[in-house]
């Protein structure tokens, strides 16, 4: 990889990692109730999901899923319904008073790999890099060489900063009042990501 098109493909991947989504509003939902370093499992949770998907995206079979239109309606739907549980889940639960969250480590390592895979822009953001970036008449693997360790890192910078900033938030949100209608923002977050999740169309990759 040239590094102009390492260049190119850092400041896609800088864009792709930092535009709010289910995974940002999680982390600031973490941060707020479990601290920041125990909120930390959260952001290795998505750099599993990173790092399976670069390597899925690698040998093709993120594009094969994406090329299925059975398989991707029926985990969209999935995907949909549990992030509208979470976000109606987390509205009802606005009221309560916030305390610390005693959830294992292994408990918010799985929320929050759920959280990442099913994230409607995962798939089309991968697609996106492998079709786009990636140079054919190249061996994949020298590629990935590169590849890999640029989208970790900057994967890894995001979701810190936003769980920094959910933990800050956490710190700061004395208010009741506050934290009542922060936590039904970032439900509603939730519930407006699942909808659009399941009206989403299937990913294509440009020829």
């Amino acid at each position: 990889m040239s590094f102009h098109a390492w260049t190119v493909f850092a400041l896609f991947w800088v864009v792709f990692v930092t535009t709010p989504g289910p995974n940002a509003v999680n982390c600031i939902a973490n941060g707020m109730t479990l601290g920041f370093p125990r909120a930390m499992v959260g952001v290795l949770a998505i750099l599993t999901q990173a790092t399976a998907f670069l390597l899925l995206s690698a040998v093709g079979v993120t594009a094969l899923i994406a090329a299925s239109p059975t398989g991707f309606f029926v985990a969209k739907l999935a995907g949909a319904g549990f992030l509208i549980f979470q976000g109606v889940r987390g509205w009802i639960n606005a009221r309560k008073p916030v305390t610390a969250d005693l959830r294992p480590a292994r408990h918010v390592y799985l929320h929050a790999l759920a959280v990442a895979t099913i994230n409607p822009k995962s798939v089309a953001g991968y697609l996106a890099a492998f079709s786009q970036f990636v140079q054919p008449d190249r061996p994949i693997m020298e590629q990935m060489v590169v590849i890999m360790p640029t989208a970790l890192v900057l994967t890894t910078l995001s979701y810190t900063t936003y769980t920094a900033l959910g933990a800050g938030l956490g710190k700061a949100a004395l208010g009741a009042v506050f934290n009542t209608w922060f936590r039904r923002f970032t439900s509603a977050c939730f519930i407006l990501y699942g909808v659009l999740l399941g009206t989403s169309s299937t990913p294509q990759l440009r020829g």
